[in-house]
């Protein structure tokens, strides 16, 4: 199991490349995992684009009904509730791949596994986990998560639906409404939330429509019409003195929005994983296409400004890949580590994605912001046959475009990640304050004119990263100390220190899974290299804006020249080499 890393700790400690976890480490089983999903989709799904791109729900929920008798809708559900129980790496090994073929079957597929599922599995009691989890492991039954409202959005805790205690003291009985509910037009079970009487914060609920004493107390509004994910059912939900039992509570009164945030934490994780397939369709797509275009008597992937779009998407999906399953990893080290020490499966599961809610965050909006990008380039590929329909481009790019709001839309989840680092920095569970002050000596220092020695493979990038986490601290720790409690409200500078961070994280990933399985002229130490020179200048970027905008006089000239020291090359990589190899490779292969 190896050292079991803290959430955010990755910010103050050198991790060993040995420590991290990607995809040229799959198991057997979970080879065949991913390869019985990707040959489904490219059978079932993928020809199946026009009937997606023209509404057609029932085609969704029979191509679910399928996924259910594979197995596919049970991965984490443990096997007493009709699961296939599997660990945290294997659950995102099936929403990658399961996840690519089409958007609004990656939609159903996430909403049901993830949020239909996961509040009933992580807070039920034993009764209604017997009771709901053995159908939605299976397919017999698919799930709807009601939280959203139309006035309670991003702040979930002030929604106007309530319920109040029935005279007889058997039912709760709510009234309320939710909209842009996933899976509504098909799904039997409802996990809700509601407030009851005048409470501070929500509860939730699970019930089945099946069960309802009066089915007309459940009723759901015309399928919303949308820019992509067009064949995933979305409506409205309307709770009408709808009675559902005091034993269909999870967890405790006025605990929902921990079930929710924590649900949308695995959410966060799992919607990274749920683009990777989707980038790498895209760029196979993108390469096949150039190499048939010919133009001037040429394929345009002759073209160097073709190659340097593929190279970058290329880069791109490999480091989205290395952030994602190192993060699958550790999470699922984390469970382990809390079963093994005599916590229930129950509290480990959430403890275990609690603890990586940063990290979670982190990739949800760097996955998402990518795909999106990685769309956009290849419309921009196919050229004017990219904008038509006839292409697979137009909808990957419509679909693409959701990413990036639910579960929590990008802005959110930047400010989430940095907030709750400094909470954990508040708590004492990470120690941020020590670095941070040990850097601002550093910066009064005389700075070393040694040429370090860079034999090593990976070395000078691995020694960038560190000063770049100095970057973080330095920038984060100087802004903290002049804000101190109200440091929430500068929202500017908080979405900057977190493009710091985000960068961090997934370039260190990159890098890490490049060192511990491939060698130094390998095409994907070329990516890892890249992506860090490429990184290194959104940091810049982010940082400068935020020293010039809080510091002032003595302390904004020693931060910015702290910044040139902590993101200088001893030797600048030649970044058009790096491209062209990369681009080379992938051409010459026709496919990611």
């Amino acid at each position: 199991m190896g050292n079991i890393v803290k959430g955010g700790e990755f910010l103050i400690k050198e991790i060993p490349a040995n420590e991290i976890f990607s995809l040229e480490e799959l198991s057997e089983e979970q080879k065949m995992l991913r390869d019985s999903a990707k040959e489904f989709i490219d059978r079932e799904v993928v020809p199946q684009h026009d009937r997606f791109e023209k509404k057609d729900y029932a085609l969704t929920e029979e191509i679910m009904r399928k996924l259910g008798e594979m197995g596919l809708l049970g991965i984490t559900v443990p096997e007493e509730y009709g699961g296939l129980g599997m660990g945290f790496v294997s659950t995102m090994l099936a929403c990658d791949y399961v996840s690519g073929g089409n958007g609004s079957l990656a939609t159903a597929y996430g909403a049901h596994t993830g949020i239909g599922t996961l509040p009933t599995l992580l807070y039920g009691s034993e009764e209604l986990k017997k009771k709901y989890l053995p159908d939605l492991a299976t397919g017999t039954k698919f799930g709807a998560y009601c939280l959203t409202e139309p006035d309670a959005g991003s702040d979930a805790n002030s929604g106007k639906t309530r319920a109040k205690l029935s005279e007889d003291g058997k039912h709760y009985i709510i009234n309320g409404q939710k909209m842009w509910i996933s899976n509504a037009g098909f799904a039997d079970t409802f996990t809700l939330f509601a407030k009851i009487d005048d409470d501070k914060n929500i509860t939730g609920f699970v019930i089945n429509s099946s069960e309802l004493e009066d089915p007309k107390s459940l009723t759901f509004g015309e399928e919303e019409h949308k820019l992509g994910i067009r064949s995933s059912s979305t409506r409205q939900v309307f709770f009408n003195d709808m009675k559902i039992p005091v034993e269909n509570m999870l967890g405790e009164r006025n605990n929902g929005f921990k079930i929710a945030l924590n649900a949308l934490n695995v959410g966060r994780i799992k919607l990274a994983a749920a683009n990777l397939d989707g980038q790498r369709r895209i760029l196979n797509h993108s390469i096949q296409y150039s190499n048939e275009r010919k133009q001037f008597g040429v394929s345009i992937s002759t073209f160097g400004a073709i190659r340097k779009k593929i190279a970058e998407m290329s880069t791109g999906v490999f480091v989205s890949e290395a952030g994602s399953y190192r993060l699958a990893k550790n999470v699922e080290d984390k469970i382990e580590e809390l079963i093994t020490s005599g916590m229930n499966h129950q509290q480990a599961e959430l403890k275990g994605v609690e603890e990586f809610a940063v990290e979670a965050s982190i990739l949800k909006v760097f996955v998402s912001d990518l795909t999106q990008n990685t769309a956009d380039e290849g419309i921009q590929i196919y050229g004017g046959m990219g904008f038509s329909e006839d292409t697979p481009m137009e909808s990957a790019w419509r679909d693409a475009r959701i990413g990036r709001i639910y579960e929590g839309t990008n802005e959110i989840n930047r400010l989430l990640a940095v907030g709750m680092l400094i909470k954990k920095a508040m708590k004492g569970e990470l120690d941020l304050l020590s670095p941070a002050m040990a850097i601002s000596k550093e910066l009064m220092g005389i700075p070393s004119f040694e040429v370090p020695d860079y034999s090593e493979f990976m070395s000078e990038e691995k020694a960038i990263i560190a000063n770049l986490k100095k970057v973080f601290l330095m920038v984060s720790g100087a802004a903290l100390q002049k804000y101190m409690m109200d440091i929430e409200k500068q929202q500017h500078l908080l979405l900057n220190a977190s493009e710091i961070l985000n960068q961090i994280y997934m370039a260190e990933s990159a890098v890490l899974r490049a060192e511990k399985h491939f060698s130094a002229d390998s095409v994907e130490a070329a990516m890892a290299q890249l992506n860090l020179y490429k990184a290194i200048e959104k940091i810049i970027s982010a940082a400068k804006e935020g020293i010039v905008s809080f510091a002032e006089g003595d302390e904004q000239r020693m931060m910015l020249s702290g910044l040139r020291r902590f993101t200088k090359y001893t030797n600048n990589p030649n970044v058009v080499a790096l491209t062209e190899k990369v681009a080379a490779h992938y051409i010459a292969k026709g496919h990611y």
